[in-house]
C-alpha cells in the first residue's frame, strides 16, 4: 500500500515555525550579553542605590533601617541645596555657552571658505581629546596668582590684579570653572553640528543671499531651527553631565574655598568616601534627589523645546 503524500501546507508551516524559533533563539543569544551586562552595572546598583537610601550605613558595621530619616535630613541639610545652587547656575551658563560657541564655529567653518579649513577644525576639536583632569590642570596653571596667564594676560593690556588667585577666592572661583567647562566641551559638539549642517540644502543658503540675509539671520533663521533637534539632545547631555560630574571642580578648587564651589555629586562623593564622614545611606538619598532633579529637568526641556523633525 502506498505511503500517503506529504502536506505542502503542513510542511510550510512547520518551515515557518522552525525559522521563527530559530530567529528568536538568536535574537535571545546576541541581546543576552548586553541585556545581561546593563541588569548587572545599571539596573542592580541603581536598585541598590534605593535600598541604601533607607539604611544608615557606613560600608563597615551592621546597616541599620531608618526609613525616610535621609530624605528628611536633606530638607534640612543647607549644603545640599547650596551645592544644588552652583549645579543650576552652571546648567544655566555652561550648556548655552558651549551650544553657541560650536555652533557659531560649526557655522563659520561650513559656509566660509578658509584656506587652513582642516588645520581649524583639528585646533576646534584638540580640547575634547583631553581628559578631564588634564584640562583642569591646564586652567589651574592659567589661574595661578604667581605665574598664570591669566593674570599675565591682563597685565599686557594694563590691568593690573597683583597675584589674584582666581580659585582661592570666594568671588571668582566659582565663576572660574565656567570657561574649563565650555572649552572641554566644545570640540565634541562642534564635530556633531558641522555634520549636521552639512545636511542642510545649499540652496537654502542661495535663496536666502538673494533675499539679501547676512550671515547672522542666515545662522538664526536656517541653521539653527533645522538644527534644533540636535541641539536640544546636546542640551540633555551637557546637562546631565553637569549634575553627575565634579571632576573639573575637584582638581580645580575641590569645592573650596569655603564651600563656595561645591556641586551636589561632589558633596555626595564626600559624604560616602570622605574622611571624616562615611555615609552611604545618605549619600545614596542624595542620588535619588539627584535622579528626581534629572527627571524634571528632561521632562522640562521636552515641553519647552519643540521636537520636530527638520523640513526642507
Amino acid at each position: 500500500m502506498a505511503a500517503p503524500a506529504a502536506n505542502p501546507g503542513q510542511f510550510r508551516r512547520s518551515w515557518r515555525h522552525k525559522a521563527t524559533v530559530q530567529k528568536r533563539l538568536f535574537i535571545l543569544l546576541a541581546t543576552t550579553p548586553a541585556f545581561g551586562g546593563y541588569i548587572l552595572f545599571t539596573l542592580y546598583p541603581n536598585l541598590l542605590s534605593v535600598y541604601y537610601s533607607l539604611l544608615s550605613w557606613d560600608g563597615i558595621t551592621e546597616p541599620i533601617f531608618v526609613g525616610l530619616d535621609n530624605f528628611k535630613q536633606i530638607f534640612y541639610d543647607h549644603y545640599v541645596w547650596r551645592a544644588l545652587w552652583h549645579n543650576l547656575l552652571f546648567m544655566f551658563t555652561i550648556p548655552p555657552l558651549t551650544i553657541f560657541i560650536s555652533l557659531v564655529l560649526a557655522y563659520l567653518l561650513a559656509n566660509k571658505s578658509y584656506r587652513l579649513g582642516s588645520i581649524y577644525k583639528v585646533l576646534f576639536f584638540f580640547p575634547n581629546v583631553l581628559s578631564t583632569v588634564v584640562i583642569s590642570i591646564l586652567w589651574a596653571f592659567i589661574y595661578d596668582g604667581s605665574f598664570g596667564l591669566l593674570n599675565a594676560g591682563l597685565r599686557l593690556i594694563g590691568i593690573d590684579v597683583g597675584k589674584w588667585y582666581w580659585l582661592g577666592e570666594k568671588g571668582t572661583a566659582l565663576w572660574a570653572i565656567i570657561p574649563p567647562s565650555v572649552w572641554g566641551g566644545v570640540g565634541f559638539y562642534f564635530v556633531i553640528f558641522l555634520n549636521a549642517m552639512s545636511t542642510i540644502p545649499k540652496s537654502l543658503y542661495e535663496s536666502a543671499v538673494l533675499e539679501g540675509a547676512n550671515h547672522i539671520d542666515r545662522l538664526f533663521r536656517i541653521t539653527i531651527p533645522l538644527l534644533m533637534p540636535i541641539i536640544r539632545i546636546s542640551a540633555i547631555f551637557l546637562m546631565l553631565g553637569i549634575f553627575k560630574g565634579f571632576e573639573n571642580v575637584l582638581i580645580l578648587t575641590n569645592g573650596g574655598p569655603s564651600g563656595s564651589t561645591e556641586v551636589i555629586g561632589l558633596y555626595m562623593f564626600n559624604i560616602a568616601f570622605g574622611d571624616n564622614t562615611h555615609n552611604y545611606g545618605y549619600a545614596s538619598a542624595i542620588g535619588m534627589l539627584l535622579f528626581v532633579i534629572l527627571v524634571l529637568a528632561k521632562l522640562a526641556i521636552d515641553k519647552f523645546t519643540a521636537n520636530r523633525e527638520a523640513e526642507y
